[in-house]
């Protein structure tokens, strides 16, 4: 089965308060450094794949550049990058080449270096057209360079762009969110990712909400039931407007759904590279073999070696579960114990119970999380992972 490969790069222009991913402001002095390690990780790719005890399909059918902020990049360095992993690997001529752009970072050289190097999908990192909201958790854009770089974009012939939005922003309402969704929509671009403000102790809101205090706007984050409200009013919204939910987080016209993130959600492999890139491998008879590099700058360009989890059989029905039903098409029960014969009855009752909580709704085999059941996604996971031996 063709591989996704994943690039991250963690450089932004500034940290977001609500952010939570290895990514952060560093020197360009150390750009250079950076992207000679990811060459030289990916060069050694077919080396580390033999170390796992694994098998893959050289050919590559998604890439995806995540970050932080990829278009920080120097042209040249980003163009490296493509080069080395098109010396390595073979990437199919109807591969998805996504790249991840915070507005404004588009410059026209960034553009045309894209274009050249075959890029064909890029997300937009917007999470909000309403200025006021997208300043107060660190944005730099104002929702007009959203409207040019689409127009750029699609001037260039990169027309599969997703937006992202964020649900719970300080002083979202509302009022705000639906100009959000409106302005999303009239853009037409054909996916969209709306997620859920999340509150921890990796992001300095979050940590701010957990401590009750003021700092990064966190007295105007909106209380949780409206949040999930402003979720489910962006489900009606998009739905309505010819974007179907297809994933909790994820919404596209017809064709234009996620390549690269469905092989996540449907076990297939993919190998990561560059800071807490993450990779997942078969090693046969349904086992896998999962490993992610350090989530520290520092210790990644130190060449710290990733660390490694091995899926037995039992950890992978459980990973079909939780990662199958955040798909809206749901997990077919049937085609599972095709793949899994020793599927555990144990989890039948669980089925059963989450159905009569109608958190989970089931048709003939299928079993697909219910409009509650998505809201709560996480507490239905973990019931299922409760209920194995």
């Amino acid at each position: 089965m063709p591989l996704g490969l994943y690039i991250a790069v963690p450089f932004c222009r500034t940290k977001c308060t609500y952010c939570n991913f290895a990514s952060d402001v560093f020197s360009r002095a150390v750009f250079d450094n950076y992207v000679k390690r990811l060459c030289t990780e990916i060069e050694h790719s077919t080396q580390t794949v033999q170390k796992m005890g694994a098998l893959i399909d050289p050919s590559v059918a998604s890439i995806y550049w995540g970050g932080g902020t990829p278009t920080l990049l120097e042209v040249a360095q980003l163009e490296r990058v493509f080069v080395t992993i098109r010396q390595i690997f073979a990437i199919e001529q109807d591969a998805e080449i996504t790249v991840e752009c915070a507005p404004g970072t588009l410059s026209a050289e960034m553009l045309d270096a894209l274009v050249r190097c075959g890029v064909n999908r890029v997300s937009l990192g917007v999470q909000s057209f309403v200025d006021k909201e997208a300043a107060s958790v660190g944005r730099l854009h104002k929702s007009q360079t959203v409207f040019d770089d689409i127009a750029r974009l699609r001037a260039r012939g990169i027309g599969n762009i997703n937006v992202d939005l964020i649900a719970g922003l300080p002083h979202q309402t509302p009022e705000s969110w639906n100009e959000s969704l409106c302005q999303l929509i009239a853009t037409g671009v054909p996916h969209a990712s709306v997620y859920i403000l999340e509150v921890d102790e990796d992001s300095r809101l979050g940590r701010e909400l957990i401590a009750g205090g003021q700092k990064y706007h966190a007295h105007f984050v909106p209380e949780e039931d409206l949040t999930a409200d402003l979720y489910e009013i962006a489900c009606e919204r998009l739905n309505g407007a010819g974007i179907p939910q297809y994933e909790i987080s994820n919404f596209a016209m017809m064709g234009f759904e996620s390549k690269h993130n469905l092989k996540y959600w449907t076990r297939q492999p993919y190998l990561g590279f560059g800071v807490d890139a993450h990779s997942m491998l078969g090693v046969g008879d349904g086992e896998a073999v999962r490993f992610s590099n350090p989530d520290s700058l520092e210790k990644y360009l130190a060449g710290e070696p990733a660390s490694t989890t091995a899926i037995d059989r039992q950890m992978a029905i459980e990973e079909r579960f939780f990662l199958g039903l955040r798909l809206n098409r749901g997990l077919d029960l049937e085609h599972l114990q095709e793949e899994f014969p020793e599927l555990p009855e144990g989890q039948r009752p669980v089925i059963a119970e989450l159905v009569r909580e109608a958190l989970l709704e089931q048709q003939g085999s299928v079993v697909r999380l219910s409009k509650q059941g998505r809201l709560l996604s996480n507490e239905v996971f973990e019931r299922f992972l409760s209920s194995t031996p």
